[in-house]
């Protein structure tokens, strides 16, 4: 399986496609299915999100974010902490963000898509392996608006290494999301949109025992992601 990593401005469908974004979109993701959503629906801009819902999903939840700051009008932002704490039974969720929504909308058409974080490494390591597909592209999304997308890229490297059959240690790869330029926001006393507790749950490895298949839905101009287990 040839692996190749590609920032969000390079991305381009294949045959198989990692869309990988730890802070914070596939991590909210995960969190959004374990507090009970139904469905979620990724769309890459704020306009859109909007339209989807009035003109189709009128008891939808918008979440989403600009520059890390929630959207205004939008019923939660993009942090997993708020969304741990968050009652979406039953809820579809519309999920609009400046790099994880991006990177699936830059993808559509790929033979497999595949939205990831720490949080859903070893599941997606082995829907990988069950796919077998020749090559595959790792889109490090946070590589983006002058960010060094490392915290990304690293989830990136473990998820590769263990659908090889590999079993590092993850402590290196979770330590360079602290480090990274996204990650040295979530400090105290940093952005009020950027608690370190959202950190903390960004690298809590395989917290997920799924991974999140990403399948366009060209009727509502969106793209659903779905909880996915292979292997």
């Amino acid at each position: 399986m040839q692996a190749n990593f590609v920032s969000l401005a390079d991305a381009e469908p294949d045959e198989a496609v990692i869309v990988i974004d730890v802070l914070r979109a596939f991590t909210v993701q995960p969190w959004l299915f374990h507090r009970g959503a139904s469905r979620i629906l990724a769309v890459a801009c704020e306009q859109q999100a909007i339209a989807l819902r009035d003109q189709h999903l009128p008891h939808a939840l918008l979440a989403g974010e600009e520059g890390g700051v929630q959207l205004e009008g939008f019923d939660l932002g993009n942090s997993p902490t708020q969304v741990a704490q968050a009652d979406v039974t039953d809820r579809t969720i519309i999920h609009r963000t400046s790099a994880g929504t991006q990177g699936l909308a830059r993808t559509t058409g790929s033979g497999l898509v595949l939205a990831a974080a720490f949080v859903t490494a070893d599941a997606t390591a082995r829907a990988l392996r069950v796919a077998a597909p020749s090559r595959v592209t790792f889109v490090i999304t946070g590589a983006s608006q002058g960010r060094d997308g490392d915290e990304d890229l690293a989830a990136a490297e473990l998820i590769a290494a263990r659908a090889r059959g590999d079993d590092p240690d993850p402590e290196p790869f979770t330590a360079r999301v602290a480090t990274s330029d996204a990650g040295r926001n979530f400090v105290p006393g940093g952005p009020a949109w950027a608690p370190p507790d959202d950190l903390a749950r960004c690298i809590e490895v395989d917290r997920f025992d799924h991974t999140l298949l990403a399948t366009v839905l060209p009727e509502l101009d969106a793209i659903e992601v779905g909880v996915h287990r292979a292997g």
